[in-house]
């Protein structure tokens, strides 16, 4: 049995903490970030991590800082940890931190490193098309993501995956590979891979990554971006000076779309060559919205118009005007 302190913030965290909380492992206490004012009444909320820890009476820190904390990490120092785990915590750990436990500080990180260190891996695995992503255990040291490598288990990024499903999938095997390299520590077999410098870092998501770039990005790649961006803060475009936001689509050849509508096969090499980037071009009024991109057809499921709700295009349509060769920008 290891005596642990547990570090993390979002439901990705939790996920750990309550197979950790279940095992035969000691949580000595919990650390979390501070309450956050939410929804229209700004009321200030837990974090998931939290919730679960006043759930299961577990011992919670909540400090505004933790570099120059004297207090604090005096008294982190006085449980004495010997291994502090940290899932998504959300802060950078000071080095005085870092040398508390005998075992060392481990982070469970959503990605294959040295592959996407940063604060955006998931998304950004999805964003650039990537087939495969993972989890990876590794101790902490002052750099960010760059430690020593323990474990690491790989997963397929099936083809309209979006990052929430990717993400609830990787804090279920994170929580299971945390699980196992604890295990590994209290039997003194646990691996240690240095990443070395081939390494590659995620930019923090920005609302500017967000806006379709109809002229310059194939269907593939848009389609990309609203799986990256879903559920966080959704891809958008715009429609007669509306802002509209895709959240469900699927990237289709044009090839495909003639073999689906028939109609259009004598317009087929129109449809690559005359059409303008952005343009509809059908609309299904029970489905779907199909818009030309650079190279390809993109056909939208799941729309937000301004203001509004996410909802199926079907009863998007039945409130809002929409006609074919209008574009969006």
């Amino acid at each position: 049995m290891l005596n642990i302190l547990f570090m993390g913030t979002p439901d990705f965290a939790e996920e750990s903490l309550k197979v950790l909380n279940e095992s035969n492992h000691n949580v000595l206490a919990v650390v979390t970030t501070e309450d956050k004012p939410k929804g229209r009444g700004m009321k200030l909320q837990p974090t998931p991590v939290k919730e679960y820890a006043i759930e299961n009476n577990l011992k919670i820190y909540q400090p505004e800082k933790i570099k120059n904390n004297e207090e604090f990490i005096e008294e982190i120092k006085k449980l004495n940890p010997e291994v502090i785990c940290v899932v998504a915590y959300g802060k950078i750990l000071p080095k005085e931190l870092l040398e508390i436990p005998k075992l060392g500080c481990i982070n469970v990180h959503p990605s294959l490193l040295p592959k996407y260190r940063g604060s955006s891996p998931i998304q950004t695995a999805i964003i650039n098309g990537d087939k495969s992503t993972g989890v990876t255990t590794m101790y902490m040291n002052e750099q960010l993501d760059a430690g020593d490598i323990i474990l690491q288990e790989e997963i397929k990024i099936e083809d309209n995956q979006t990052a929430g499903e990717i993400w609830d999938i990787l804090s279920k095997q994170g929580a299971k590979l945390l699980l196992e390299t604890l295990n590994k520590l209290e039997n003194n077999t646990a691996p240690r891979k240095k990443q070395g410098e081939n390494y590659t870092v995620t930019k923090m998501l920005d609302k500017s990554m967000s806006k379709i770039d109809w002229d310059n990005k194939n269907a593939e790649q848009i389609n990309n971006l609203v799986r990256g961006l879903n559920p966080t803060m959704g891809a958008y475009t715009m429609l007669n000076g509306k802002k509209i936001k895709f959240w469900t689509t699927q990237a289709i050849t044009i090839d495909e779309f003639v073999e689906k509508y028939t109609e259009f096969k004598s317009y087929k090499q129109r449809l690559h060559t005359d059409v303008t980037p952005g343009a509809i071009v059908y609309i299904d009024y029970k489905d779907a919205i199909y818009i030309k991109t650079k190279e390809g057809i993109l056909k939208v499921t799941e729309i937000q118009g301004e203001n509004a709700r996410r909802m199926p295009v079907a009863d998007f349509l039945r409130g809002n005007k929409i006609e074919v060769a209008e574009t969006f920008e």
